[in-house]
């Protein structure tokens, strides 16, 4: 809840003049849920997020450092056979190296 409340101050002191801002703060704040675990432990994702990420049966979560994401099975293994191609790329590889990975 505490990172959630800073990400909403953010969108809070975004200019309320434009009309764009006010959209996206409508869009962004509006499509989200607050959630609870069952006697499970299990998260129930609601019917328009699963539609919206494209959820269909199976997920995967997967671990960002600081967050996870949840993505459905089949999208993942073509993001992750994406990623793979991309970080053989010149330009990714110098990226990373300069990180000193």
């Amino acid at each position: 809840f505490e990172e959630w409340k800073k990400i909403e101050d953010k969108i809070l002191s975004l200019a309320e003049k434009s009309e764009a801002m006010r959209r996206f703060r409508r869009v962004f704040i509006g499509g989200a849920f607050e959630l609870g675990c069952d006697k499970q432990g299990r998260i129930l994702i609601p019917p328009t997020l699963r539609q919206y990420a494209g959820v269909k049966k199976e997920v995967v979560l997967v671990g960002v450092l600081d967050h996870f994401e949840i993505w459905d099975r089949d999208n993942w293994e073509a993001e992750n056979l994406k990623m793979e191609e991309n970080i053989m790329e010149e330009g990714v590889r110098n990226e990373i190296a300069k990180l000193g990975l």
